[in-house]
Order: C-alpha cells, then structure tokens, then sequence
C-alpha cells in the first residue's frame, strides 16, 4: 500500500489470470495493470493515481514479475517497496 493505493496480485484462477498484473484499489474504484508494460487493462482510477501506479510499475517490474512467478507456484512473496 502506498499513497492510499493498495496493490494485490491475484494468481490462482488460471482461466482468467494468465497475463502477470496487479490490482489496484483507490477509495471504491479498481484497475488492473499489466506487470510486463504497466498498461491499464481493466477498471479506473484517477489519472495521477493510474501514473503512479505505472512509475511503481516501471521502477519495480523486476521484483513484480519475480513475485508473480513465485505465487503462481505457491511460494511465498517479498515485499516490494512503496513508491515514496
């Protein structure tokens, strides 16, 4: 969580899930945002919130996807540093 977002990663339901992203949720709204190009691909938010959210994205890409790869396995994942 960071700036009043609060960033999940859903990974068991395979029939939807396929493409590495996260949710985002910001006072009652929700998106979804691709892990590979930090592109909107579903829901709203504010569009200073949907920045921030892609810069996170840019800096953390890395650790995203080494966390995706690790729920999709059912492993444990690291925490992942807010965007400050």
């Amino acid at each position: 969580m960071f700036q009043g977002l609060l960033v999940l990663m859903h990974f068991f339901n395979d029939e939807r899930h396929h493409l590495p992203h996260i949710h985002v949720r910001y006072q009652g709204q929700e998106a979804s945002f691709s892990l590979p190009d930090g592109e909107l691909v579903a829901g709203d938010l504010p569009k200073a919130k949907i920045r921030l959210v892609q810069a996170w994205i840019e800096l953390r890409r890395e650790e995203l996807l080494a966390d995706w790869e690790l729920a999709v396995t059912g492993e444990a994942l690291f925490r992942i540093d807010p965007l400050r």
